[in-house]
Parts: structure tokens; C-alpha cells; sequence
């Protein structure tokens, strides 16, 4: 989820659901070193529980960056096994290093002896040629016998020779059932399933067999979803009753981030997935696109772009 999952995209989804746990879009360990750490991994504190997902191969410069992370407050460190991009590929380290388990091993020890919070590792069910069941086993005995907390699995293979990273997240055939049968294999071990998960009532379905489903791209496109985590999953009311009361909470944070001279669009782009399918929506998202992107654009706008929406409702009513 590089270049969405950022520290806005969070803070808004945290209005969405209290018990979801959020994840930082992938910083590799160099840049958490070397960069420039509180625009990097900086976060709110309204964001708890939240994962910092690291990108790395290397096991002295990861064991650094979870230091640095554990240190910035994160309640967990992941690191990221699964993707498939470009990026990845030319440093070896993503989905690269499912070919590597022994060195992932190494990498999960040394981030647990420098930290206190729980490390997890996500990854895929394999890559390229190998036989799915094998790898994953494989990968799953080792990391976790090197100390990994939990194990997050997007149930599918990424093919890095002959398919591009868009491709890989839906051509690449969903494998289910092998998720569920490690689970079986590790009873005592948490198992997380990700991939091709559209809806909570699917989520539900899955939590009979695996100890926790991660939402990715579902989640962003339509955040909404996010509402009926709390209530259909812990039992527990929402922050807010709908997305327009989520808006309105949301309004103060845009406030102090436009005070720091942020724009409106660094947060507004992350809520033009709201509202599907509504009366109006269109013209939310219209709204938000040609207004919202102007230099000295204010709070009012998304409220423009919301009343969108009660507006061609009533309407429909009519």
C-alpha cells in the first residue's frame, strides 16, 4: 500500500473503526536510518494500534529500524515479505526474499532482540516456480522458529518474472484452503489471511479458520467498510454512526494539518472512496478532485462535496 496507507490515509481510518489495527505504508530500513524519520514514520497518537511495515533484507540495518520504530511508539513491527514491485525487485527484498527464508530468519531474530513489541513477517504463499505448499511451510517453520509473533499470508503467489505488480495482485490464483491448512499445522501460532477480501461478511467467514484477516485495497477503495469492523467483528459500536458524522470528526485534524501549511488533498484524496454507489457520489468526488486540489483550499469544500450527497438523496426521495 506504498504511497496510500500514509499518516492522514491512518488518521481518517482510525474514525472509522477503534479496534482495527493499522498498518504504515512499506518504509525500508534504510530510509528509517538514513531519512528523515518523522516525515517517514511520524504518526498520531490516535492511530493505536498501529504496525510500522518495514522493507529490508539486510538484518543488522532491519534490527536498526525497528529500534528506531519501537522507539517512535509502534505496537508492532512487520516486516514486509509479499511485495511484488518493481522497487522491491531491484533490491532484493519484498517478495524476493520468500527465496531466502534462512536470511528472513536471521532478520526476524535480530529485530526481536532489539525490540520489546511484537515482530510479524507478511508474505506470500510463494513466488514464481515454487510449489506453493513447500514454500510456504517452509518459510512459515523458520520465521517462526526465529521468533516472529504472527504471520500475515496474502493468499497468493507473486510472479516476478512475466507479471507486472498490478497484475500480481489479482491474476495470480487465491489459494484459501493452504492458509487454512497452516493454520491447523500451527495452532498455537497466529495466522493472518490477506487477499481478495471485498466485505466484512467475507472477513467473518474466513475468522472461523484463521486467527485474523488484513484488508488492503478493499479497505481504501471503500472505507466505509471500515465502520462495520467495530460492530460486526468486536461487538462494539463505531466512532461514528455514518461517514458524514466521520467527516465532521475527521474536520479538526484537517484543521491543524492545513495549519501546518498542508494541503486539503493530502488528506481529501483519501476519502474520495466514500460513499459508493450513493445519489451524488459523482459529484463528491467531482467536487473534491476540481476544488480540493487548489492552492489555499479550505474545510469548506469538503463540506461542499459531502452535502453532494445529502442533497441528490433528498432528491431521490422526492
Amino acid at each position: 500500500m506504498m504511497d496510500w496507507t500514509d499518516r492522514r490515509c491512518r488518521a481518517f481510518h482510525r474514525a472509522l473503526s477503534r479496534r482495527a489495527r493499522l498498518y504504515t505504508e512499506m518504509v525500508t530500513a534504510d530510509a528509517v536510518v538514513f531519512g528523515p524519520r518523522e516525515r517517514l514514520i511520524g504518526f498520531d497518537a490516535c492511530e493505536h494500534p498501529v504496525a510500522l511495515q518495514l522493507g529490508g533484507a539486510d538484518p543488522h540495518r532491519l534490527a536498526e529500524a525497528a529500534r528506531i520504530g519501537a522507539d517512535f511508539g509502534y505496537d508492532e513491527i512487520n516486516l514486509n515479505c509479499g511485495c511484488p514491485s518493481d522497487r522491491v525487485q531491484s533490491g532484493r527484498f519484498g517478495a524476493c526474499l520468500m527465496r531466502a527464508p534462512d536470511l528472513v530468519a536471521d532478520g526476524v531474530g535480530a529485530m526481536t532482540a532489539a525490540v520489546r513489541v511484537p515482530v510479524t513477517v507478511k508474505c506470500r504463499i510463494g513466488v514464481d516456480d515454487q510449489e506453493p505448499r513447500e514454500a510456504l511451510f517452509s518459510f512459515a517453520r523458520q520465521v517462526k522458529a526465529a521468533g516472529a509473533a504472527a504471520l500475515v499470508v496474502h493468499a497468493r503467489k507473486a510472479w516476478l518474472e512475466g507479471l507486472s505488480p498490478k497484475d500480481n495482485r489479482t491474476i495470480p490464483p487465491l489459494d484459501y484452503p493452504l492458509v487454512y491448512e497452516l493454520k491447523r499445522a500451527h495452532p498455537d501460532w497466529p495466522i493472518i489471511l490477506n487477499g481478495g477480501i471485498a466485505s466484512i461478511a467475507e472477513a467473518r467467514e474466513h475468522l472461523d479458520r484463521v486467527d485474523g484477516v488484513m484488508l488492503g485495497r478493499a479497505a481504501y477503495q471503500n472505507p466505509e467498510l471500515l465502520l462495520d469492523v467495530d460492530r460486526e467483528i468486536f461487538g462494539e459500536a463505531p466512532p461514528f454512526p455514518d461517514s458524514f458524522a466521520a467527516i465532521e470528526g475527521f474536520l479538526p485534524t484537517i484543521a491543524r494539518g492545513l495549519a501546518r501549511g498542508e494541503r486539503l488533498h493530502d488528506y481529501t484524496r483519501h476519502l474520495t472512496g466514500l460513499f459508493p454507489g450513493r445519489p451524488g457520489a459523482r459529484l463528491y468526488r467531482r467536487t473534491l478532485a476540481a476544488e480540493g486540489v487548489r492552492a489555499g483550499a479550505g474545510l469548506e469544500v469538503l463540506r461542499a462535496a459531502a452535502a453532494q450527497i445529502g442533497r441528490q438523496t433528498a432528491l431521490a426521495a422526492e
